[in-house]
């Protein structure tokens, strides 16, 4: 599976922006996809997870409620809708493909390449 992630941005607190993963190779319909973001001297922490074919989703705590992740089949595409951004949602952002719903990126066997995301106060 490849993954081409897009929509970075400078953005400000408050505004929206939205992120998409293309998806590529073979049988990514049987993969969840999600995202993950790393920010500076930070570890890389998950975001968001939907199982493909199910429409089940997952969500980090600290954007429950703001960011919204979807997928578009016939497109191979997945998003990441966010919302009420913060300054502390700056990070890079990296779409992921797994084989289940798990939140620690030593076990994502797919990675896309990472997009910036920068919310200014």
């Amino acid at each position: 599976v490849q993954l081409q992630a897009s929509g970075e941005g400078l953005v400000q607190a408050g505004d929206s922006l939205r992120l998409s993963c293309a998806a590529s190779g073979r049988a990514f319909s049987a993969y969840t996809m999600g995202w993950f973001r790393q920010a500076p001297g930070k570890e890389r922490e998950f975001v968001a997870a939907t199982a493909w074919g199910g429409g089940n989703t997952r969500y980090a705590d600290s954007v429950k409620g703001r960011f919204t992740i979807s997928r578009d089949n016939a497109k191979n595409t997945v998003y990441l809708q966010m919302n009420s951004l913060k300054p502390e949602d700056t990070a890079v952002y990296y779409c992921a493909a797994n084989h289940n719903f798990g939140r620690d990126p030593e076990g994502i066997p797919y990675w896309g390449q990472g997009t910036q995301v920068t919310v200014s106060s």
